[in-house]
């Protein structure tokens, strides 16, 4: 009877053992493992002898900065079901991936960047250009202008009254996300010419179809050598949850990347860019 009770005993450890694998395992690798999950993208923990770059207050870094992270570093597809690879994320962005399958790659970053200017009520500056070229203007939508797309071509028409409920905001960002990706955001911003220059805010993007598009969500910098650190974070095919990237090359920082370990191309988990591929909004 006692082996028994002893048997069960150790299968109860065992599955204690592997619950508490299976929830830190995404971070553990990390180099510096987790002690206390970090509520803010500011509170993920810096190598030693690193310290934040300083952004503006009321900067798009400083938002980007302060963007809420999920408990759980689960990443959920738009249906609610699992991502197959769990092997990408470091930790989950507090922010909805819709109900549809259209926030993917370039998506998630038009969703930060204009989910910034809303917060700010820069609605002037709300725009993206379709694929075709036609842009899309959040000022135009709000007083009731909506596209009409036949083929290759758009006309906007008036259709509704003035409405700048946040509601008819992600409206907007669905119509975006349909007729817009990484080939047209591509060629709205601006080429960073050098990755020394890298700052919160900036894109590492490859236009086509597909492309893909990651997000520069943090910048460090050593206090002694200057050498910089950045951090990003993305969504992919099929929309999911925008979520931090691990470093796949380097245990050591991750998730954080250095500029001095750049040679001609950027590796993350699902995508390798070239290291040109920086641009600005």
């Amino acid at each position: 009877m006692k082996y028994i009770v002893v048997s069960l005993l150790l299968i109860v450890v065992c599955v204690l053992l592997m619950q508490n694998y299976q929830n830190t395992s995404n971070n553990d690798v990390a180099g510096f493992a987790l002690k206390t999950t970090p509520k803010k993208i500011k509170e993920i923990a810096l190598p030693a002898d690193y310290q934040r770059v300083s952004t503006a207050p009321g900067s798009f870094g400083s938002y980007l900065r302060n963007l809420p992270l999920k408990s759980s570093p689960t990443v959920y597809l738009y249906n609610g079901n699992r991502k197959r690879n769990q092997q990408a994320q470091y930790a989950v962005l507090d922010v909805d991936v819709g109900k549809k399958n259209l926030q993917q790659c370039a998506d998630a970053v038009m969703r930060l960047r204009a989910e910034y200017l809303y917060k700010n009520k820069l609605y002037s500056r709300i725009q993206f250009h379709f694929t075709n070229g036609s842009l899309a203007s959040y000022a135009q939508w709000r007083k009731g202008f909506r596209a009409k797309v036949r083929g290759n071509k758009v006309r906007w028409v008036k259709t509704h009254g003035f409405d700048e409920s946040y509601a008819t905001f992600r409206q907007y960002l669905e119509t975006v996300f349909m007729y817009a990706g990484s080939y047209s955001l591509n060629k709205e911003l601006q080429k960073v010419p050098h990755t020394k220059d890298i700052q919160v805010g900036d894109v590492f993007i490859q236009g086509g179809f597909p492309g893909h598009a990651v997000l520069v969500v943090d910048v460090a910098r050593h206090s002694r050598t200057g050498v910089l650190l950045f951090m990003l974070a993305q969504s992919y095919m099929p929309a999911q949850d925008i979520h931090i990237l691990k470093n796949p090359n380097n245990k050591q920082l991750n998730p954080w990347y250095s500029v001095a370990q750049l040679r001609a191309e950027l590796e993350t988990p699902e995508w390798t860019f070239k290291k040109n591929n920086l641009k600005r909004f």
